[in-house]
């Protein structure tokens, strides 16, 4: 099938009513759909995130956002779990209930020495919007952890680790949003990294009030020991209003050294993305977040990494592709991040926002997107994309 087929499938799958196959059906999809706002008691279902468990289980987490497509209210983790590589879905369960509240930013990730699926989120009351935080009228935000031994049908409730996570001073907190990584390589081998952000206090004395996008700052969280226990990894503390680090995600390299890749939020830099390296899984940055040119075109908006572990694959990367609004979902490839990106597939011209990357298996690349055709926020899509396409293999 050319990928131009696979396109109009695909865009036909989503323009039609998602009906879960049988289990065992052996015919791969191009492209389903797990949530679609205005069902299964969600409002609206938005920032998606998604891992493959050792099982072979694709965990498409979600927020189900019970008032409506806002940051603010009552909103739950939820998660949806396929068994045929994304084509269909398990019942929606909830994995954290926000009870009135706000839980969110869903960071999960496989531990691959025991397979235990590890989610790391936030959480703060359902009546604090994400500027009142920032301003201190409004308790700082709080980070939690989870884990799953089941492949991802049960989960323990969510333990508090902001102590061993945050810093005197800060307010708002986001984990990721999408998945955290496990390291594979080289002497931090085993170790979990989520990519995160925080906000700053202002310094006594500024007339700021916090909310300022300059008191953006990227981190790392690392566990070496499964998530049982965690502390910070690398701080960027620099608030100087020319790179903002917002919303990150991360990808281990063949070398072994940890990509970061973030939105910026208003900074000064020219376009909307930075990204950094990180040489000691995390501890610390080669160099301090900067603009990535090649990838100029996408909104202000979050965006995923990925790197496939087989030789010669590429840095993968998903975002919106129209610098201008959210739509045109798109992946790019690049063989080496510091030499710049080029596009592999756009997906569709309708509207997008939030994305997350996913290994299904050795021939398969899944994207968990926000798409619609008003908007952005109407349903959560699966893509399936072949891996030949995305490196830009001619099949023989």
């Amino acid at each position: 099938m050319t990928l131009l087929s696979r396109t109009l499938l695909a865009t036909a799958v989503f323009l039609t009513p998602f009906t879960a196959a049988p289990a065992a059906a052996t015919t791969r999809c191009a492209s389903s759909v797990p949530y679609v706002s205005g069902q299964g008691g969600y409002a609206s279902y938005r920032i998606p995130a998604a891992v493959t468990t050792l099982r072979g289980t694709v965990l498409a987490f979600a927020e189900g956002r019970r008032n409506g497509p806002g940051d603010t209210g009552d909103i739950d983790i939820v998660l949806r779990r396929s068994t045929d590589g994304g084509c269909t879905w398990g019942p929606l369960t909830v994995v954290a209930a926000g009870a009135g509240d706000t839980r969110g930013n869903p960071a999960p990730v496989v531990d691959p020495r025991t397979g235990a699926v590890v989610l790391v989120s936030c959480a703060n009351p359902g009546t604090a919007t994400e500027a009142q935080i920032m301003r201190g009228e409004a308790p700082a935000r709080r980070v939690y952890v989870q884990h799953s031994r089941d492949d991802g049908i049960g989960f323990t409730p969510p333990r508090d680790i902001t102590a061993e996570t945050g810093l005197p001073g800060w307010r708002w907190y986001a984990t990721g949003p999408g998945h955290a990584l496990a390291l594979t390589r080289g002497p931090y081998a085993g170790r979990l990294v989520v990519p995160a952000n925080h906000s700053a206090t202002p310094p006594a004395g500024s007339p700021d009030t916090g909310r300022e996008p300059r008191y953006y700052g990227g981190h790392a969280l690392l566990s070496d020991d499964g998530g049982r226990t965690w502390r910070l990894g690398f701080v960027d503390a620099d608030h100087d209003g020319t790179v903002n680090v917002n919303e990150s995600s991360a990808a281990e390299l063949p070398d072994g050294r940890v990509y970061f890749t973030a939105r910026d939020q208003g900074g000064r830099a020219p376009g909307n993305r930075v990204d950094a390296v990180s040489r000691d899984g995390g501890e610390t940055l080669t160099r301090p977040y900067a603009p990535q040119p090649a990838l100029s075109g996408v909104p202000v908006v979050q965006g995923s990494a990925l790197h496939l572990p087989e030789p010669g694959a590429p840095l993968l990367f998903s975002a919106p592709s129209d610098p201008t609004a959210r739509r045109a979902a798109a992946v790019w490839r690049a063989t080496d991040p510091a030499a710049g990106f080029t596009p592999a597939v756009t997906l569709s011209a309708l509207p997008a926002a939030y994305s997350d990357l996913v290994r299904v298996d050795a021939e398969t690349v899944g994207v968990l997107y926000e798409t619609g055709t008003a908007g952005p926020y109407e349903t959560i899509q699966f893509r399936r994309l072949d891996v030949d396409d995305l490196y830009g293999r001619v099949r023989s």
